[in-house]
């Protein structure tokens, strides 16, 4: 025989569950109304290391290198750069624009403003990577790793 005080309860339990069950739901409608054009969820899994350099492009580099190594009206688009018949074909020739800059075209020199050559390597890895079509636009994610 059930006493009024344990029918009470599992109603209680009852609408607790639905209440999470409902808020559960309405936190993924409200993810997915997230999900526009300028928040989509990434394409790629890169290593840490690539990761770190999109990063890294992000900071110093998008501003006149463009969202996406696409390029602007100020600074070139490392894409096409980067192709084996484009002017920095080689991870040496990156490496070392990089480092020295281009201060005729307003490009700083990196080095001299404490960007060290780790850094430079990454960037590299991500630049790379999109000149080669191996990384989409957007934010890669982390590869999970061991």
């Amino acid at each position: 025989m059930r006493t009024p005080t344990s029918t009470m309860t599992r109603r209680m339990l009852w609408g607790a569950a639905l209440l999470f069950g409902l808020s559960a739901v309405a936190a993924s409608v409200q993810a997915q109304e997230l999900r526009d054009q300028y928040h989509q969820a990434p394409r790629d899994t890169v290593s840490q290391e690539v990761y770190d350099g999109w990063k890294q492009f992000n900071l110093n580099c998008a501003r006149c290198h463009g969202e996406d190594v696409q390029g602007t009206t100020i600074a070139p688009h490392l894409i096409l750069s980067l192709k084996p018949d484009g002017p920095i074909n080689t991870k040496e020739l990156f490496v070392q624009t990089v480092c020295a800059g281009r201060p005729e075209k307003g490009m700083p020199s990196w080095c001299a403003l404490g960007m060290e050559l780790p850094t430079i390597d990454k960037i590299y890895g991500y630049v790379k990577g999109r000149s080669d079509a191996k990384i989409s636009p957007g934010r890669p994610a982390v590869k999970p790793g061991p």
